[in-house]
């Protein structure tokens, strides 16, 4: 028997629109590894968000995005400065450092989101080549803790990097979720604000595979197409990855899908302040909500609903909603949860 998830929304399925414009996708024979109509079309849709001036790869998954975009801004003795809770620290196997051959530095941050203040120390010993030169800065939007950099926070970093000869890299593997936080255009939070490099994340937003590679500044996309092919990120069949993308940017399914799991969250939270020995962590911003339960509880929790213990010390866990999380899942939980701690 399937267990409701607020584990991640990676759990969630494919959106209908998605599933429907995969098998609309699957007619006939058509080009190979991106030399297709659908590729083609679905590109256009990330100019209508972001402009014509812009270059778009797409990939398979959400760490070839971050690897792949970050290797070509980078040589090996270069070094990416990020949230020490950073998906590409964490969560990435080291692949960011296996492949691009560069090292991590690491913020320390209580919110997930990083400032100046945090990153200036990384920067003094610019120039010794006894040391890894700091080359890219990395945010996450919204970041691993489930809050949002405002456009304000980005210009701010990006300034800084631009000005100490970096470049701005966001994983935005939930940027959809926080531009709906934000009520702005995605092109805002990132193109607008002074991001390099964005990993646009498709698959926790109702696609059954793929991410985006998306280039602000074009100078920076020379090669890549060489990066991607020696990444093993080049899909022969590309249109059932560009289909999707197509369909996720019309008629804002992005923003329709990310706003229900930003709405789904927020009612979690409302819904877990009311109940005695629970504690929210973190401001709830886009479609996560952080909250400490007592430690006994937890397993018995577990039994029946999919969530990650996120600290262990502090017995925080992650709840995670998507696109087709309802208010009945919500309900059966904050139900479960009171009789688990009654």
């Amino acid at each position: 028997m399937n267990k409701t998830s607020f584990a991640s929304d990676n759990y969630a399925g494919i959106h209908p629109d998605i599933l429907k414009a995969i098998a609309d996708a699957n007619d006939g024979h058509v080009p190979a590894y991106g030399g297709d109509h659908y590729t083609a079309r679905a590109i256009d849709k990330f100019h209508e968000q972001f402009g014509n001036d812009i270059e778009v790869y797409f990939v398979f998954n959400g760490t070839a995005a971050n690897v792949t975009s970050l290797s070509a801004l980078m040589r090996s003795y270069h070094a990416v400065i990020c949230a020490e809770k950073a998906h590409i620290q964490v969560d990435e196997c080291g692949a960011p450092e296996k492949n691009s051959g560069s090292k991590l530095l690491l913020v320390p941050t209580a919110d997930g989101k990083i400032t100046v203040d945090k990153i200036l120390p990384h920067l003094e010993r610019a120039g010794d080549q006894h040391h890894v030169q700091p080359r890219v800065i990395s945010i996450s939007q919204s970041t691993e803790y489930g809050t949002v950099y405002s456009p304000r926070e980005i210009r701010t970093i990006a300034d800084f990097a631009h000005d100490n000869n970096m470049f701005l890299h966001m994983d935005g593997a939930r940027v959809s979720n926080a531009a709906a936080g934000l009520d702005l255009s995605l092109k805002a939070i990132t193109k607008d604000a002074g991001v390099d490099v964005l990993s646009f994340g498709g698959t926790k937003n109702g696609l059954m595979i793929g991410e985006a590679v998306v280039f602000f500044n074009r100078e920076l996309a020379n090669g890549f197409q060489y990066i991607r092919k020696q990444s093993m990120q080049l899909a022969s069949k590309m249109r059932f990855i560009s289909a999707q993308f197509h369909a996720l940017l019309s008629d804002d399914l992005w923003r329709r899908n990310a706003s229900h799991a930003n709405k789904m969250a927020r009612l979690l939270a409302d819904k877990l302040s009311t109940v005695q020995g629970v504690r929210i962590t973190q401001q709830v911003q886009a479609n996560g909500v952080f909250v400490i339960f007592p430690r006994q509880h937890i397993s018995r929790l577990q039994e029946k609903f999919h969530f990650y213990v996120w600290n262990e010390e502090r017995d925080e866990v992650r709840l995670m909603t998507s696109f087709n999380t309802t208010e009945d899942e919500i309900e059966n939980f904050i139900r479960h949860i009171q009789e688990v701690i009654r």
